[in-house]
């Protein structure tokens, strides 16, 4: 106790701050969704179709329970959106099978 003195450290005084806000996953419902997309790789230039795995995340009827005022305004600001899991693909040519990111830099896209 004397070395928290030394340190100067001293009781907070003033009204008491919630530090335990709500997480995302209070607010929405979480499921994954594949949707197909044509991308040509860049090593073989071959083009084909490839299924992008998303994770759509969407708003729940109210806001959870215990959810402090400050929690209830970013639940009435929230929107429906999905986010890609994916980053990667592999080329899907035999001779070819590199890695390969997935060109287009949009990786959140809102409802």
């Amino acid at each position: 106790m004397a070395d928290l003195m030394l340190l100067g450290s001293r009781p907070r005084v003033g009204r008491p701050t919630n530090n335990l806000s709500m997480n995302e996953s209070d607010f929405f419902d979480e499921r994954q969704e594949s949707k197909r997309s044509s991308f040509s790789c860049p090593y073989c230039r071959e083009r084909a179709d490839y299924e992008v795995r998303w994770l759509r995340r969407t708003r729940k009827a109210s806001p959870p329970r215990g959810a402090s005022e400050q929690d209830r305004a970013r639940f009435a600001k929230s929107r429906d959106y999905m986010v890609r899991i994916d980053d990667v693909m592999a080329c899907k040519n035999a001779r070819c099978r590199k890695r390969f990111d997935i060109p287009n830099s949009q990786s959140v896209v809102f409802i």
